[in-house]
């Protein structure tokens, strides 16, 4: 062998060797990217169903503070989901339509995290008015809700819109929480730890369901690194 040659090669082999490390660290990071569940803002969402105030938001978008009432009477507010993952979403006891799918599809996920301490669930009643404590109440029991995992709520209607127009952003901008407004939406939204948006899912559908669960063992992996 050409021991000059040789020589002359040995810079290109290195660059070659880095190059070749370079990208295999790069590309072993973006297969770990894609394991990280994407953080919603309000400019990666469907802007009509984001409120106008809020479509320049890029990031570091949480969901606002809260004060509900649950199914026992008992405030409850975001501090009651300190630290923790949930699903929330919008409901009402009369619904006879995509209700009662979203409420089977709730209650399977309370069964299959029961012993999770991690996830919790919250539910926001449309009609807060009709939905009193007592009614919700009577709605939990039949629906086998468990006191302290899952809070069916009802509340201020202003209020609660305003949560699913400008913090969950589940509904389409079209109205302002006032007697004649109706929100209806078959939205489950993921929240993680930091009360940041992680995901929408189709309350009704048994595979988004399933799309659900995998993206939860995404989410329990990255707060367990």
């Amino acid at each position: 062998m050409d021991f000059k040659f040789f020589k002359k090669s040995i810079p290109t082999l290195i660059f070659l060797v880095v190059f070749s490390v370079v990208g295999i660290t790069v590309f072993y990071h973006l297969l770990k990217q894609d394991d990280r569940l994407k953080i919603y803002n309000p400019v990666d969402v469907n802007p009509r169903l984001v409120d106008e105030s809020m479509l320049h938001v890029q990031k570091n978008h949480t969901i606002a503070d809260f004060e509900l009432l649950n199914q026992n009477g008992e405030t409850i507010t975001n501090k009651n989901y300190k630290d923790k993952i949930y699903i929330a979403d919008f409901f009402f006891t009369r619904c006879q339509t995509i209700c009662i799918a979203m409420a089977y599809n709730m209650s399977e996920l309370q069964e299959f995290y029961k012993n999770d301490d991690d996830i919790l669930f919250l539910s926001h009643s449309v009609t807060p008015v009709i939905d009193s404590v007592s009614v919700l109440k009577e709605y939990a029991d039949r629906k086998g809700v468990i006191d302290g995992k899952w809070n069916v709520t009802t509340g201020s209607k202003k209020h609660i819109y305003e949560l699913a127009r400008k913090s969950y952003f589940a509904v389409l901008d079209e109205g302002n929480g006032d007697e004649n407004d109706f929100i209806h939406t078959e939205q489950f939204v993921l929240i993680d730890k930091e009360r940041r948006i992680r995901g929408f899912y189709d309350g009704t559908e048994k595979k988004d369901m399933e799309k659900l669960k995998k993206d939860l063992i995404f989410l329990k992996e990255e707060y367990a690194k």
